[in-house]
């Protein structure tokens, strides 16, 4: 059974991440590190099984390519990339990778909470620019804690809970917008996307990308929030309107966002988010760490191994 990984690099970007366990024999296995300048039918010719990660796979993407294929393979637990609907019509299995990353997307935005807490990116900055005016003058940025603060969670699948896991250890009462409501628990509430938005001092967004969730943060609901709030953004770029939300931070309208995540990837250079002093930017970091990979081609395997044994293991088709 051939294997083709289209994009590779994407998750193996420094070189020590070991693909050849996904393949009985090693001969079965071919890994691209882009797919840039090929075609997916080019590169994926005699392939079962190919595998992308975050790659947007169209309609007309699917209906071109080999017979062969009877597997997608998403490494990464959203798929709104690939068209399921070709995909069904075409009869390709499609399975991702779930649960993977959930504690280490849950403590970076649990970081960035407290970054912008301490006003960290400016203290960082200063330092960087010789000002030693916090140290010995009296400390000239906000301060706050983070015990006692509303933590707002939207979505409550495995990244959110992890999330509210993490608040409520440190002492925060949280509220939670999911579109299936659940059980209050203790310091746990869950409500109305409109409560979050009017009554959190963090907002924190762990739900997919979808038409329904797409520009979910727009200038109407950045209006809802307090001036004193923060919104972290570790799930999907889309799930904000950028153009809004940098209106609201140019004209203090909130505190400031911590964004793992971008609407476009990679965030263009020209961006007004790396000069704003009330945000923290960072490389869609949060399922990059050494061990989340490892854990992510692990997962990867199970899918294909149950697509061996004639079973459906993590698919979403």
């Amino acid at each position: 059974m051939k294997i083709v990984i289209l994009n590779g690099a994407k998750v193996n970007y420094d070189g020590i991440i070991d693909y050849s366990v996904l393949a009985e024999e090693e001969d079965q296995l071919v890994v691209f590190d882009t797919c840039e300048d090929h075609g997916y039918r080019e590169i994926s010719e005699g392939a079962e099984v190919i595998i992308s990660k975050e790659l947007p796979i169209s309609r007309e993407d699917i209906m071109g390519l080999p017979d062969t294929v009877k597997l997608i393979c998403e490494a990464g637990t959203g798929y709104n990339n690939i068209d399921l609907d070709a995909c069904r019509e075409r009869g390709i299995g499609v399975c991702n990778v779930p649960s993977y990353s959930s504690e280490r997307v849950a403590h970076t935005a649990v970081m960035m909470m407290l970054m912008l807490a301490s006003t960290m990116q400016t203290q960082i900055s200063m330092l960087a620019k010789g000002d030693h005016t916090n140290f010995d003058k009296c400390l000239s940025v906000p301060h706050v804690e983070l015990n006692g603060k509303t933590l707002g969670v939207i979505g409550a699948g495995n990244i959110g809970r992890q999330t509210i896991a993490v608040g409520r250890a440190l002492g925060m009462n949280v509220l939670v917008y999911n579109r299936t409501k659940k059980e209050d628990s203790e310091g746990v509430h869950f409500t109305t996307m409109e409560e979050v938005f009017r009554n959190s001092d963090f907002i924190s967004l762990h739900c997919p990308l979808n038409e329904q969730t797409r520009h979910l943060v727009n200038k109407d609901t950045l209006a809802l929030m307090k001036p004193t709030a923060f919104i972290i953004n570790t799930a999907r770029g889309p799930l904000i309107n950028e153009e809004d939300l940098i209106e609201a931070l140019k004209t203090r309208k909130i505190a400031g966002a911590g964004l793992d995540v971008q609407e476009v990837e990679p965030l263009s250079a020209s961006s007004p988010l790396f000069a704003l002093d009330n945000v923290i930017v960072t490389p869609h970091m949060g399922w990059k760490g050494l061990e989340t990979r490892q854990r992510l081609v692990s997962i990867l395997k199970e899918g294909i191994d149950g697509y061996r044994r004639g079973e459906k293991v993590n698919r979403v088709d």
